[in-house]
């Protein structure tokens, strides 16, 4: 009658790798909005910092010294350490279960 007799554990495998492939891209999709936001807030940071420049400069006033120089460049190197962080989690999450199915063979 039945001459496949494991078609349901095989449905069910197939079944349990694409949940866990939708695990998978949902924590990848958190983790890009993250770095979108972060990304959002690198722009303004930067467009702020130019600003000031800009306005340091017309003012012959600049000083890399100034401590909102200073603050500027700290909370930019504070989001960009971020944003390489994200991006080792996302390949991690992406490559870890390639890295297991590879050992499965």
């Amino acid at each position: 009658m039945d001459k496949n007799p494991n078609w349901s554990k095989k449905f069910i495998q197939v079944l349990q790798h694409w949940k866990e492939e939708l695990k998978k891209t949902t924590k990848i999709g958190k983790k890009m909005i993250s770095a979108s936001k972060t990304n959002s807030d690198l722009h303004d940071l930067y467009e702020d910092l130019g600003k000031k420049v800009y306005v340091s400069l017309k003012e012959k006033s600049l000083n890399p010294e100034d401590s909102k120089l200073q603050d500027f460049v700290k909370k930019i190197d504070e989001l960009q350490k971020q944003l390489e962080s994200m991006e080792g989690d996302v390949n991690k999450i992406k490559f870890s279960e390639r890295d297991k199915s590879e050992d499965d063979e």
